[in-house]
């Protein structure tokens, strides 16, 4: 009996420490493993992984950062998307963690009312918000600290997360690299905003805030404004932005070639058709404003062409817009640009959608010395058509549309050796200077300047997609402003100043793709419905302008009369052009109930692979490896 008991008191303590054992190793492993991050990321642009450029900027750091992550988890008006996406930004944090090793260190602080943490947060300018009028305030926020440099994100916004991690990034760049590139904004329009003058009388105080794209620059660059009327580019700054280059005089070109030439980076903005200043410009009933611009000179040197009074129409990038009579119509000026539409280039590989209202377009005829690379190009069948025209509406724009016998480009860069345009020297307003000298410095006067040198510069066939009101929409947030981007407008245009003043590790960031991903096989069936609408339309304008023309052909043919009665002949012309009307028109019926067919047939095959074979598939899956696991017991 006694053995027994022994026995049994043995198999009990064998079967105690057996599971104190099982519950030490549970712990050890999760010990072991909570710093081993195991994860698979099957999304197509690795939405859940850190960038190439992330992992670059960490590589490089030579400080050490503390990331600060205040946030008021404890709470009960925390809203729960907001605590969700908190412990989404604690996960990716831990991921730069992992890839910075200890040059990165991690803390969360809960900035409770009145506690030391909503101190800090007060002190390094963390904007708390109150969901109530008695409710404390909210904090989620981001602090980074490298020794005696500081950086702060306010407000991480959950609307915005698709810029998380280059928001991140580049927090941690600017705190440990606090030296900021300089970079010259020069412009015909007012993109930095406007400050009236004290002298002013009150009702002409009218200020404009500057164009978001440009504000945002001041964050990570020196921005130094450059006026349109400059005779020489500072030599400090790194690169230039130009925007609507209008009617500059032969001077400033010449400072802006000479810039070009001696190495400075130049971003230009050119515009055939400027929508934002047509609409804000005076308008007169016999004088139309001059809202083109180019860089003719320039443009001729390196060989690009391009012509200042042609607006881009492309079939493949229609936009839908309200247009005469309240009625829907689609743009081919207003260019709605997708992946198909931009290089596999690091500036614009990873953008999705762009939007660019009444852009001009490119060519190439540069020499062997430059590189000319199309960095956003029109699709084949587009073409040039005159910029008054454009503004008549979507048939008159396919009117007057003819396909370019060149490929044409809306955005380009260059890279090489370029040519002055300028071979004489500075231009003088009153006497021309000759130079028989080919050396790389010439002299012109006591002034001496270059005729070529190694460069890049990148040239862009529009502005107006920069202006607010086409790339972002203004949204309010816990009652401070904050702006929802509406495409990559301006995603594109930081990626270029990044190229032309560097950092391209944060431009790879800027530019990953999107969580809106556009159905492009239904877009596809709408562009073929449309080409075979539009010719059938063009068929039936053909038979009518014939019509109206035999018309009036027998008109003259008639008695003084008989010029009221309609003729025979009259009413079986008119009888006919009817009757193709009506077959056109049924045609046009087809097309459209066609479409309908195509896309509800499209619906079906996604619904029945969503409802039904996916899950028929899971459960097959499940039931396989239950007779699995059953026949290895």
């Amino acid at each position: 009996m006694t053995d027994t008991k022994h026995a049994s008191s043995w198999k009990a303590s064998i079967g105690v420490a057996g599971l104190v054992v099982l519950l030490a190793a549970l712990i050890a492993g999760n010990v072991i493993l909570s710093n081993v991050r195991l994860r698979l990321d099957m999304t197509e642009d690795n939405l859940y992984s850190l960038s190439e450029g992330t992992r670059n900027v960490l590589k490089g750091l030579e400080q050490n950062v503390t990331l600060k992550l205040f946030v008021s988890s404890s709470s009960a008006e925390m809203p729960v998307h907001l605590k969700n996406y908190a412990k989404q930004i604690e996960d990716l944090l831990q991921e730069y963690r992992i890839k910075a090793g200890k040059r990165l260190t991690i803390e969360k602080y809960d900035p409770q009312p009145d506690s030391d943490a909503e101190e800090w947060a007060q002190n390094y300018g963390l904007q708390g918000q109150q969901m109530g009028l008695f409710s404390p305030p909210l904090y989620l926020g981001l602090v980074a600290v490298s020794g005696a440099n500081e950086g702060v994100l306010p407000n991480l916004d959950p609307r915005n997360e698709q810029l998380l991690e280059y928001e991140i990034t580049r927090l941690i760049y600017r705190t440990v690299h606090p030296e900021k590139p300089v970079i010259g904004v020069m412009s015909s329009l007012p993109i930095m905003g406007t400050d009236p003058g004290g002298y002013m009388m009150p009702q002409q105080q009218m200020s404009q805030p500057p164009w978001l794209a440009f504000r945002d620059l001041k964050e990570d660059y020196t921005v130094r404004e450059v006026p349109t009327s400059a005779t020489e580019i500072d030599p400090d700054i790194v690169a230039l932005v130009v925007v609507h280059p209008k009617n500059l005089s032969d001077t400033t070109m010449f400072a802006i070639d000479q810039f070009v030439l001696r190495g400075g980076q130049l971003l230009a903005f050119v515009d055939p058709l400027n929508l934002t200043e047509l609409e804000s410009a005076p308008q007169t009933q016999f004088q139309r404003p001059n809202i083109s611009s180019s860089l003719d000179p320039l443009f001729k040197a390196w060989g690009i062409g391009y012509e200042s009074e042609k607006v881009l129409a492309d079939p493949s990038a229609v936009s839908r817009l309200r247009g005469q009579n309240n009625q829907i119509e689609d743009s081919l000026v207003w260019l709605s640009l997708r992946k198909k539409h931009v290089a596999e280039d690091v500036l614009t590989s990873q953008l999705e959608y762009l939007m660019m209202p009444m852009t001009g377009g490119f060519t190439d005829n540069t020499a062997d010395d430059l590189t000319y690379t199309s960095l956003i190009t029109a699709a084949e069948g587009s073409g040039l058509v005159n910029s008054m025209m454009a503004q008549f509406g979507g048939k008159a724009v396919r009117r007057d549309l003819k396909a370019s016998p060149s490929s044409l480009s809306i955005a380009i860069r260059l890279a090489g050796t370029f040519k002055t345009a300028f071979p004489n020297g500075k231009p003088e307003p009153e006497k021309d200077s000759d130079s028989e000298n080919n050396s790389n410095v010439v002299s012109s006067g006591s002034t001496p300047f270059l005729s070529e040198g190694k460069s890049a510069a990148i040239l862009v066939a529009d502005v107006d997609f920069l202006f607010d009101r086409f790339c972002v929409e203004e949204m309010n947030f816990f009652g401070t402003k904050a702006y929802r981007p509406l495409n990559d407008n301006i995603n594109f245009f930081a990626n270029a100043v990044e190229s032309v003043a560097g950092g391209a590790d944060l431009s790879s960031i800027r530019s990953r793709g999107k969580f809106h991903r556009p159905f492009q096989r239904v877009l596809d069936l709408e562009q073929n419905a449309r080409a075979e609408w539009q010719a059938k339309e063009d068929d039936l304008e053909e038979k009518l302008r014939q019509t109206q023309q035999q018309l009036s052909m027998l008109q003259t043919k008639k008695d003084e009369s008989q010029k009221f009665i309609l003729s025979n002949e009259q009413k079986e012309a008119i009888e006919k052009f009817r009757k193709d009307e009506r077959a056109l028109k049924g045609d046009l019926k087809k097309v459209r109930k066609n479409l309908r067919r195509d896309i509800e047939r499209l619906g079906v095959k996604v619904k029945i692979i969503n409802i039904v074979l996916m899950p028929t598939l899971v459960g097959l899956l499940g039931i396989s490896f239950g007779i699995y696991r059953r026949n290895r017991q």
